[in-house]
């Protein structure tokens, strides 16, 4: 995606190839390289520095994430004050150049800009949009490791909306604090970062708070202490890396409430003060939870885990790394509904944190797989028949392609809407009509095992299951995922799709 601003260099290069050219005329014969080849390309690169690219180009996202650099961690440092009170901060990253930058960009939404340093050196800035543009005191050698230090007032006000599943991200407020809702893009109003999900990187997070507020985060606790004023600094360490869009960061008048798991798993809920007793029961389900999914996708693929119960009117769970958000609402209701979530969030650990996705189009790998499992067990305990679920869900698929998209071609507005869920749900549950069940548990087990801690794509898990099902599954996983109509369903005839209503 880099531009490169030095014609001149392309004209010495050509020049030099001519020269070389004509040597070998005299010398004997030489391997002519075009001048389009990765060689010149890189040449030209390490010579002349230009501006990383401001987005990945991501088909619904274009402007989220960055080129021209790595990030390798980030470290947060958040002065917390008060629910809905700006505070000050610090984000330092630490980075690799992967191209020679006289510029480079983080996305950075809202907030008051004060300070930014690139190796210590106050670098110069602009804002445009939720772009932050950095220019160094001097360029970036490809390969180079390089800190950047932004400083900045948060402000914990943020909040953005969307017409579908999400509702509200960004800053949640609560009654004593806060929880956060990064998914989509919000990461970008929490603290600068490279913001897509196919850019994932460990985060430290050093959170200080008033006495009697506890603050938690992805990951492990590694210190907590006191300050003469009282104040506390809590700091977290994700361990593993994750996309933006699941950090979390949750601060409030909180009881940590420690069990184990299957085979020591440790499992930490935090749950606001006076919920404790009154989530107790769907929340102890948490370690059979863990059990069941063993069964079907593997290990579980991190240290730990646990619930954070959000204290919100916001209805929407999300599955931060290794820390589920959950309404309170869930876990105060009905048994069925309150285990579909938990399952539901519980398994994007598996597929979509572990297994990331690679472009905003592949979310049906993640929401699917979700949808798929929290079905299948709630089923199994008390809930609605799986194959009742999936017929209708069939019925209506022609309109959801309509209205949304085919599964894994989604647009912007619409990505969160019910296609992304029940509709990719289906198209898992078609592949295990088509393969059968035993070959389609291998495909399973494998795309969680082969994609554990990277980023996937549709057409990796379309080629992955081609192979562990010896069979070349691209044109019946293709209508499926791609096409204007859905396609029949495997072993069941007599199943019919509702005419198209505009």
């Amino acid at each position: 995606m880099s531009t490169f601003r030095t014609p001149r260099l392309r004209v010495r290069l050509v020049l030099a190839a001519a020269i070389t050219v004509t040597a070998a005329a005299c010398t004997g014969p030489v391997s002519r390289v075009p001048l389009s080849s990765p060689e010149y390309l890189n040449a030209a690169s390490a010579k002349a520095p230009s501006p990383g690219a401001a987005g990945l180009g991501d088909p619904l996202f274009p402007l989220d994430g960055n080129g021209g650099y790595r990030v390798d961690r980030y470290l947060l440092d958040f002065d917390w004050q008060a629910p809905r009170t700006p505070f000050e901060a610090a984000t330092t990253i630490k980075a690799t150049a992967t191209q020679s930058l006289s510029r480079f960009d983080l996305d950075f939404a809202g907030n008051t800009l004060h300070t930014v340093t690139v190796d210590g050196k106050t670098a110069a800035t602009r804002r445009d949009g939720d772009e932050l543009v950095i220019t160094p005191a001097k360029p970036l050698a490809q390969g180079k490791a390089f800190t950047v230090k932004v400083t900045y007032t948060a402000d914990p006000t943020q909040l953005r909306h969307r017409d579908d599943a999400i509702e509200d991200y960004g800053w949640i407020p609560t009654p004593d604090g806060t929880v956060l809702y990064p998914q989509p893009n919000g990461a970008k109003m929490i603290f600068p970062s490279d913001d897509h999900p196919s850019r994932r990187a460990p985060i430290t997070f050093r959170i200080t708070t008033p006495p009697g507020l506890t603050a938690v985060a992805n990951g492990k606790l590694t210190d907590r202490s006191e300050g003469a004023d009282g104040r506390v600094r809590w700091t977290y360490d994700s361990e593993q890396p994750l996309a933006t869009q699941l950090a979390q960061l949750a601060i409030g008048k909180f009881t940590l409430v420690d069990s184990e798991g299957p085979h020591g798993l440790p499992i930490r809920d935090v749950v606001p003060d006076d919920l404790v007793a009154p989530t107790e029961e769907y929340r102890k389900l948490t370690a059979d939870h863990i059990a069941w999914l063993e069964e079907r996708l593997g290990p579980y693929p991190f240290n730990r885990y646990g619930l954070l119960v959000g204290d919100t009117d916001l209805g929407v769970a999300l599955e931060t790394n290794t820390i589920s958000l959950i309404p309170k609402a869930d876990l105060l209701g009905e048994r069925v509904g309150a285990e579909r979530n938990l399952v539901h969030e519980l398994t994007h650990q598996w597929t979509g944190d572990s297994v990331g996705i690679k472009t905003w189009s592949d979310l049906w790998l993640s929401e699917g797989h979700a949808r798929f499992y929290e079905r299948l067990y709630s089923q199994e305990h008390g809930g609605d028949d799986f194959e009742t679920m999936m017929k209708a869900a069939y019925a209506n698929h022609d309109q959801w392609r309509h209205d949304a998209g085919a599964p894994a071609e989604p647009t912007e507005p619409n990505l969160f809407k019910r296609m992304r869920y029940d509709g990719s749900a289906l198209v898992l549950y078609a592949l295990r009509e088509k393969v059968g069940e035993e070959t389609f548990g291998k495909i399973e087990r494998a795309w969680t095992t082969e994609y554990r801690g990277k980023i996937a794509s549709s057409q990796e898990y379309v080629d992955l299951a081609s192979k562990v099902a010896g069979e070349d599954l691209e044109g019946f996983l293709h209508p499926w995922l791609y096409g204007a109509k859905t396609p029949p369903m495997p072993n069941h005839p007599d199943w019919v799709v509702n005419p198209v209503q505009s």
